[in-house]
């Protein structure tokens, strides 16, 4: 892992950043950029850098650059298109959530998006103020779901529910 350096998104980073996402959201979602789902990937800084409570946390390897990311904010899930119980649960302001984690295929397997996490989880415990972590993943990403269930709870898995997005979601465990 000395080949890489987990830090704080700086304003140079954030085009490279963008690169990782963008390229994840047309190879791995498969729909390409929606910009309803996906406008934040555009304005990292106004999603991310700028406010407060927010951070863009990236990976930075020695001679590839940025190959990774993770952004928390505090906004919890939006009903629609979200569960109304999830929106309640989880109100903005009181929840970090957990987007935009995301490995170049290249340096998977290298407990990249594992640093990540516990920097954004780092991050909330000395912002302070947050009730919950939560996220929301598409299982049909490889490797997405069992991810994110050694990290957390499943709180809602919309595979079961009738008119579900197929989204699984999450509550990450602090200490």
């Amino acid at each position: 892992m000395r080949d890489y350096c987990i830090r704080a998104a700086t304003s140079g980073d954030l085009d490279a950043a963008r690169g990782v996402m963008l390229d994840t959201v047309y190879r791995d979602f498969g729909g390409g950029y929606v910009p309803r789902w996906h406008g934040d990937i555009i304005d990292l800084d106004g999603a991310y850098v700028a406010p407060a409570r927010h951070t863009l946390l990236v990976a930075v390897h020695e001679r590839d650059g940025v190959v990774a990311t993770a952004a928390l904010d505090a906004r919890g899930p939006v009903h629609p298109p979200n569960p109304l119980s999830l929106a309640e649960r989880y109100p903005s302001g009181e929840t970090a959530q957990l987007r935009r984690v995301y490995v170049r295929p290249g340096h998977r397997r290298r407990g990249l998006a594992r640093r990540l996490v516990a920097g954004l989880l780092d991050f909330a415990a000395a912002e302070g103020g947050y009730r919950a972590v939560y996220l929301h993943t598409d299982p049909a990403v490889p490797g997405a779901e069992r991810f994110w269930r050694s990290l957390g709870q499943v709180v809602c898995d919309e595979r079961d529910l009738p008119d579900g997005q197929g989204i699984v979601h999450f509550e990450i465990a602090t200490n």
